[in-house]
């Protein structure tokens, strides 16, 4: 063997000072706030997250997107409503199904009709009762009271709802007889009916408009009941005899704008 190793002393085991226990070598100490069995972490810690700016919060994108629609739809229907003439605003309200339109107009109980006056044409008549004629028609106050107005008896009394009709002659053989000037009317002038309630229905004047006697518009004439309204009647263009007599009639469609008293 050689000599160097011979010179080797064996190792030596160094006990520990009397009192020491031995054994397995206790855990490392954990640094205060790691867990105990968590790894380091290799690389850096990452950096503390900035803090929210102060202020208003953010408003959610849905919430956003809804208001927009919304008011798209709104926007769009006030559109419809100007190109149709149709109020579409009440869809958005629920007030408004409950609440009763206005009435544009005064509507009066029935009472006879007495006098007749339109300021325009210096006419200041009294009205009689008239019927029907034997051919169905309506009558006309009879050639000797020619300067009065006939109201027909079988329709709304003047300020109800409906058409009043107040007939009259435009002349005789004698000369002009009351409603001899009535083509002369203007849209806009004002026809006063004194009724026997003491009342005045006052009409203000819409039209005056000729008709060929076999094509008179009877139901817009006679039968429109959308509001009080007042109809005069008389001849009027070529003379034609006969039982014909004109050819045409003249009717001034007024509408009832408000009442008064005597």
């Amino acid at each position: 063997m050689p000599e160097s190793v011979l010179r080797k002393r064996p190792a030596q085991i160094v006990a520990p000072p009397p009192g020491v226990i031995t054994g397995p070598l206790p855990a490392p100490r954990s640094a205060p706030g790691r867990h105990p069995f968590r790894t380091p972490s290799p690389g850096p810690r990452p950096k503390t997250p900035p803090r929210p700016m102060r202020g208003r919060k953010p408003w959610p994108i849905g919430l956003i997107a809804l208001a927009l629609l919304f008011l798209g739809l709104f926007v769009v229907a006030m559109g419809i409503g100007a190109a149709t003439n149709i109020d579409l605003t009440s869809i958005f309200s629920s007030s408004a199904k409950n609440t009763p339109p206005p009435r544009a107009f005064p509507v009066l109980d029935p009472s006879r009709p007495e006098r007749l006056s339109i300021p325009a044409i210096n006419v200041q008549a009294p009205i009689l009762e008239v019927g029907r004629a034997a051919d169905g028609s309506v009558d006309v106050p009879p050639l000797k009271r020619h300067n009065e107005a006939g109201w027909f008896d079988g329709g709304p009394t003047p300020g109800q709802f409906g058409p009043a009709l107040i007939v009259g002659h435009a002349d005789t053989r004698t000369g002009p007889s009351v409603f001899n000037r009535l083509p002369k009317l203007k849209p806009g002038q004002r026809i006063e009916v004194a009724r026997a309630d003491n009342s005045v229905a006052v009409f203000e004047v819409n039209s005056v408009e000729h008709f060929d006697k076999g094509k008179l518009p009877v139901q817009r004439v006679y039968s429109d009941y959308s509001r009080p309204s007042l109809r005069l009647i008389t001849c009027g263009g070529r003379w034609v005899g006969g039982s014909t007599g004109y050819s045409d009639n003249i009717v001034v469609f007024a509408s009832l704008v408000s009442a008064k008293n005597t």
